[in-house]
């Protein structure tokens, strides 16, 4: 038997956590891989997965098998400990969507670039979640694993602008503008005619600034030009949106919600949520699979031959750590110049 450990938390509060051991049977069925997780990353993009788990599904991507538990997705480097299909072999190193969970076993459908998960409880669930390539680049694992699902979010969501001339807007005010997955999508809109304005906490304005992606940071309380915008709300704030509303009026022409580091899944019916996987499947479908690759391969080489200059990467060890970087996340008390690497 393998011994496994899960980190499992309280689906109705997010603090509540808990680390359970089990074992896994060595026996694997037709076209299972036993994965080995070796490291990953950790942002709060995570918390996202958990404040709307329920309504898009995140729960059941790692069944935690308790009741009123659930394991929080994380995206990283697995290694194959076993595998029954002979182009998969152990030691094979792969990426994709991972449980806070030392293995995990999948069932695999081969791809051109690696396997897809194929296990009942995941075939209904958004493709792109399902899918793991195994060929991947030693040399730059640890922006991987923390930029690349989130500039995945970024490309997409700059692009739906883009697709639609930003609904008219001529400014796009994004709120968290220290995120990264908010000053991706500002690297993105850089050079498409828009103005880009960052909002961020008072602390955060020099960081922010610093990156030279936005033209105009402010503080939450400054007060934004009147004119067409866009808003993209990465913080999941009642009190920016309705400030902004009440500021712009009839000038804000889209209310876009994207991130949730608030804890809170808006209920405002002035904002629409984006899902990324409705873009993904939009442009897979004009572009194709090969036309899309292309596309967000040229926009992610630009940003990582800046993004190693912008943050410094905190390592961490094992399962008490990983608790201890979710509930700094949690309470927002991570910097936003640092980012958390967890080994397994």
């Amino acid at each position: 038997m393998i011994s496994r450990w899960t980190v499992v938390v309280d689906r109705d509060d997010l603090t509540k956590t808990e680390v359970l051991h089990d074992e896994l049977s060595p026996e694997l069925g037709d076209c299972e891989i036993l994965l080995r997780v070796s490291h990953v990353g950790l942002t709060a993009n995570n918390v996202t997965y958990g404040v709307v788990g329920d309504r898009i599904g995140y729960w059941n991507f790692f069944p935690a098998n308790a009741p009123g538990k659930g394991v929080i997705p994380l995206w990283g480097f697995a290694d194959v400990v076993d595998s029954t299909l002979d182009a998969v072999p152990a030691g094979t190193r792969v990426y994709g969507y991972l449980p806070m969970s030392s293995h995990l076993v999948v069932r695999a459908r081969l791809t051109s670039s690696g396997f897809v998960d194929t296990v009942d409880h995941r075939v209904e669930l958004p493709a792109v979640y399902n899918s793991y390539l195994t060929a991947t680049d030693p040399s730059s694992e640890d922006l991987q694993v923390l930029y690349r699902p989130l500039f995945m979010t970024s490309f997409l969501l700059a692009d739906q602008l883009t697709d639609n001339d930003f609904y008219g807007a001529r400014t796009v005010v994004i709120s968290s503008a220290s995120s990264k997955t908010a000053f991706g999508t500002a690297q993105c809109l850089r050079s498409q005619g828009v103005r880009v304005v960052g909002l961020t906490s008072p602390r955060n304005v020099e960081f922010t600034s610093g990156l030279g992606l936005y033209d105009a940071v402010l503080p939450y309380d400054a007060s934004v030009d009147v004119e067409p915008s866009v808003y993209l709300d990465f913080s999941g704030s009642a009190d920016v949106r309705s400030g902004l509303h009440d500021r712009l009026g009839s000038s804000l022409v889209k209310d876009i919600s994207i991130g949730l580091t608030q804890q809170k899944a808006s209920a405002d019916p002035r904002s629409q949520f984006f899902f990324a996987p409705d873009q993904l499947r939009k442009r897979t479908t004009d572009w194709g699979p090969e036309g899309f690759a292309e596309r967000f391969g040229t926009a992610w080489s630009a940003f990582t031959a800046q993004a190693g200059n912008w943050v410094a990467i905190a390592h961490h060890n094992g399962p008490d750590e990983l608790v201890e970087v979710w509930q700094a996340v949690l309470a927002g008390k991570t910097n936003p110049d640092t980012a958390d690497v967890i080994t397994f």
